[in-house]
């Protein structure tokens, strides 16, 4: 078993609740927690079928792990903190004390940060220990996750796959059981993107719960910061840690009077139980290359039914990749955004514009084409608001569909299709739905295909509700229930127990 030295606990698929318990009965320290997930990243992601999910180590995480567990030795009657001793997968587009932070750009190297971004001192606060820094697609512009700096990330469920993106290392880390906790980063799909496909749960939430500062921005009128996790409870214990105000970003003012006392309080095994959840249909693709995931929803949604929801067939006409032409606003938002982070990098990183970067040629070749498409929409004033005005009108639009069927929540597959192959294009994601509104979104596990030589296990399908604003609550409630009723979750079989 892949168990710490004298432990008595496996740290494979482990949740914070089992972690505490064993870290109060004595039988398990931080530091011993954090070797073991050290020791599986260098069998697994740096050997063995090499995943490819990590960036950086934080060289000060066993230290850190000492220091909590030298607190926890004087005090011994005291709680634990939340999160004490958790070693989470940061997303290297968000900033850590000490660590570079790259967004896997090679053209970012030097830029270390000199402070925590605020989600990050959230969970230091709590107890957490910063484990790794994770690979992503480069400046979280794509949905593949390769960058020049970490190269391609590798699913493990088929190692012959993308993990999703842009946030895939995170995901294929936490996958892999590789870390207990991950933070992605969401513009369009890129939380839930690589839940989907790597049977995680990935919860992308409300515009202006969590703040974004210490962020590499895409377009701040749709970046998120949100959990990847293992399981719904612990995304709840994750998002009642980073959620609240936050006076460096404006947008996180709306968001304490609609914040319950505790998201992980709101979860019930039974919470499906007389739900109406909307099935929208024209997220589900018809042709012969959408049967692997159709099959996997049907199922799904039977099981949803038969736990006491009811089903309410929505045919509206609102169709996904119409959503994604002509809603979006990242790219016309893009050069400034980053244009103003890059002003503030140290000296030591070469670049600080946009433009710097196509100059330098520096970028990996999938992102050159997303740079120079933003320098030409940059200032195109009104284009840009013709669309936010289609955000507003799609809010209008949702609002009004759901409160004519009294739905709790809507459903359908993350993406149409499978996960694609290496060196592909992702198709056919439904993340647009709640990038383009700023509502809340969150993915588990569904199930998996059938399996093959590459996929032993099958691949990987990931089941999406969608929620009125801040309703996180209801929609962490429904899929917690939903998680116990499909019991989908599988660890891969190319990183089994450490012997």
């Amino acid at each position: 078993m892949n168990r710490s030295p004298d432990s008595g606990i496996s740290v494979l698929e482990a949740t914070v609740a089992g972690i505490h318990a064993a870290m109060r009965a004595g039988r398990l320290t931080a530091r011993q927690l954090v070797q073991a997930y050290l020791d599986r990243i260098m069998a697994y992601d740096k050997s063995g079928p090499r995943i490819n999910s990590v960036l950086q180590l934080n060289p000060q995480a066993l230290a850190e792990a000492d220091q909590l567990d030298a607190q926890a030795a004087a005090s011994p009657s005291v709680p634990l903190a939340p999160l004490h001793g958790i070693p989470v997968l940061i997303k290297d587009n968000i900033e850590c004390a000490g660590i570079e932070t790259t967004a896997g750009a090679r053209c970012l190297q030097g830029n270390l940060a000199r402070e925590d971004a605020f989600i990050v001192r959230r969970l230091r606060e709590a107890g957490a220990i910063v484990l790794a820094k994770t690979n992503l697609h480069e400046l979280a512009s794509g949905g593949e996750t390769v960058s020049t700096l970490g190269g391609q990330t590798l699913n493990p469920y088929d190692l012959t796959r993308t993990p999703g993106g842009s946030s895939g290392g995170t995901g294929a880390g936490i996958a892999a059981n590789l870390g207990l906790l991950g933070i992605g980063t969401d513009g369009i799909n890129s939380i839930r993107s690589p839940a989907s496909a790597n049977n995680l749960v990935g919860l992308r939430p409300t515009m202006g719960l969590v703040s974004r500062t210490g962020l590499v921005p895409c377009g701040l009128t749709q970046d998120t910061i949100g959990p990847i996790t293992r399981t719904v409870a612990d995304a709840a214990v994750l998002l009642d840690i980073i959620a609240g105000h936050d006076p460096g970003d404006p947008a996180t003012r709306q968001a304490q009077p609609h914040m319950p006392r505790s998201y992980a309080e709101a979860l019930d095994p039974d919470g499906l139980r007389g739900a109406r959840i909307g099935v929208l249909r024209a997220f589900f693709g018809e042709g012969p290359g959408h049967r692997a995931v159709n099959a996997v929803m049907q199922r799904a949604l039977a099981t949803l039914d038969a736990r006491g929801a009811e089903l309410v067939e929505i045919e509206e006409a609102i169709h996904p990749d119409a959503l994604l032409a002509d809603t979006l606003v990242h790219l016309y938002e893009m050069k400034g955004d980053l244009d103003a982070y890059l002003a503030g990098v140290p000296a030591a990183v070469p670049v600080r514009s946009m433009a710097d970067m196509i100059i330098a040629g520096s970028v990996h070749p999938g992102v050159t084409g997303t740079l120079k498409s933003a320098m030409a929409l940059a200032g195109n004033e009104t284009e840009y608001c013709e669309r936010l005005q289609r955000q507003q009108a799609l809010r209008d639009r949702i609002l009004g569909l759901m409160a004519a069927h009294r739905l709790d929540a809507l459903a359908f597959p993350h993406q149409r299709r499978l996960v694609v192959p290496v060196g592909q294009a992702q198709a056919e994601r439904n993340g647009v739905l709640a990038s383009a509104t700023g509502f809340p979104a969150i993915v588990i596990p569904a199930g998996f295909s059938e399996p093959d030589g590459n996929a032993p296990q099958g691949v990987p399908v990931g089941l999406e509700f969608f929620g009125r604003p801040f309703s996180e609550a209801v929609l962490l409630r429904l899929a917690h229930a939903a998680e116990h009723a499909l019991d989908a979750r599988r660890p891969p079989l190319c990183a089994p127990a450490l012997t």
